[in-house]
């Protein structure tokens, strides 16, 4: 049983550390108060996408379309790095300034950029070994671990950096990442 929890979670948490879905979430944490909201919505992305995969096995990753998933990604990551970019002021709306809208960008993002990821196909890997029940636990504790940390670190870097110089970096590191989902 532990064995079944434990392995997972080691690696996920070893692949996740400071991946794309980590620096998103650290990025909206920089971009709202609303951690708790954002902290939700990314949970219940990896649940969805990471259960899913668990329960499927590897048959997801070849039903939907590798190339439809990136580009909706890509699509997605660039529009919220554009919004961000456009958002001159502090106190002007950006997607991730509501509780809503904070649960959405981090449910969005990382439901869409989650498919097909490494960490996806290593927990419908595990579930062929170990109980799904346990792999569920084992993956969603790893993120809860790092989305949480990347939270504090992005909470942190926001007293740090000017408010100015955070919209910019992040409107920027948006649409890179935007970018790399559609060339690679």
């Amino acid at each position: 049983m532990l064995q079944g929890i434990l392995i997972p979670f080691l690696t996920i948490l070893l692949a996740e550390f400071f991946d794309k879905s980590q620096l998103t979430i650290l990025l909206l944490a920089s971009k709202t108060k609303h951690h708790l909201s954002l902290l939700f919505g990314a949970l219940l992305a990896f649940s969805l996408v990471d259960g899913l995969a668990i329960l499927l096995g590897a048959w997801i990753a070849s039903v939907v379309p590798e190339l439809l998933i990136k580009s909706l990604s890509g699509a997605i990551f660039i529009i919220f790095g554009i919004m961000m970019l456009l958002s001159k002021r502090e106190k002007e709306q950006t997607p991730a300034s509501s509780k809503k809208g904070a649960f959405l960008a981090s449910f969005s993002l990382i439901f869409l950029s989650e498919w097909g990821d490494k960490t996806q196909i290593a927990a419908g890997a595990f579930a062929t070994r170990f109980s799904p029940l346990f792999v569920f636990i084992g993956v969603i504790a790893a993120m809860v671990a790092l989305s949480v940390l990347a939270i504090v670190v992005g909470n942190v870097l926001v007293k740090k950096i000017p408010t100015d110089n955070v919209h910019k970096i992040a409107g920027v590191l948006f649409i890179l990442l935007g970018l790399g989902f559609l060339v690679f």
